[in-house]
């Protein structure tokens, strides 16, 4: 903040604060959840979800069954500092299998989204979405029949790319523009932020209904196709946007 102040001329992509911010998984996704965004596109949330702080994984079933969310969880690390710890997902499946977790974590109700999720990276005013395959559905017979902790794959890395299989349109079909661009503005003027990922996935038995499940800040663009082009136009666009500051400054 310092260096800023005195050095006005040198711009600052995006503040450290306001990055601090994408690093907690209990703060993260609020912006979202206070948007609850609606519209006739389609409605985007976050999944109902329970942030455990207290060292004793003995208190999680009883802290889940008072909050209300129901089993299969999500088991995230609170912190998403960007450390391979942090991408460490599991997936439980019943209630004794909460006590063998490690808090501090998040626990996110896992929605059914057909096995695909959409990165939508953005970078200024620009959007690009890129579909990634994800977890496969959980049938209420393999939710009776599974039990356990089990570790999650990190899967949506380059190599999980969905963009050229052969899926079911009403699983595969982009969210709709106008609302990714609505939600985009929304998170930039909240967040304050220009360079960031929301990981996005469809209800599999609602079609217009989205959720949020993870924001990242300055993801792996390299995995984006035309990311250059995209980066170049956001510089070129900085540029201008400073040089009419000073412009108008100066007369």
């Amino acid at each position: 903040m310092d260096y800023r102040q005195a050095h006005p001329e040198v711009t600052v992509l995006d503040p450290p604060d306001a990055i601090q911010h994408l690093r907690n998984r209990q703060s993260m996704l609020q912006d979202v959840a206070d948007i609850n965004l609606s519209n006739s596109y389609g409605r985007v949330g976050v999944p109902k979800q329970l942030v455990i702080t207290s060292d004793d994984a003995s208190s999680i079933p009883d802290a889940v069954t008072q909050a209300g969310i129901k089993l299969p969880l999500v088991a995230k690390p609170l912190l998403a500092d960007g450390s391979s710890k942090s991408h460490e997902l599991s997936i439980a499946y019943d209630p004794e299998s909460l006590q063998k977790l490690d808090p501090p974590l998040v626990l996110q109700e896992f929605v059914n989204h057909g096995g695909v999720m959409f990165k939508v990276y953005i970078i200024g005013e620009a959007i690009k979405v890129v579909r990634r395959f994800s977890l496969p559905d959980v049938s209420k017979r393999e939710l009776t029949k599974n039990s356990g902790v089990f570790p999650v794959p990190r899967v949506s890395c380059a190599a999980a790319s969905a963009e050229d299989a052969d899926l079911d349109p009403r699983v595969a079909e982009i969210p709709p523009y106008p609302l990714l661009e609505r939600l985009a503005k929304e998170l930039r003027r909240r967040l304050g932020l220009h360079l960031f990922n929301l990981d996005i996935i469809r209800d599999h038995g609602n079609p217009d209904r989205f959720y949020v499940i993870d924001i990242n800040y300055f993801p792996g663009y390299g995995k984006m196709p035309e990311y250059e082009y995209m980066f170049t136009d956001f510089f070129l666009s900085l540029g201008q946007r400073k040089y009419k500051k000073y412009a108008l400054a100066s007369c």
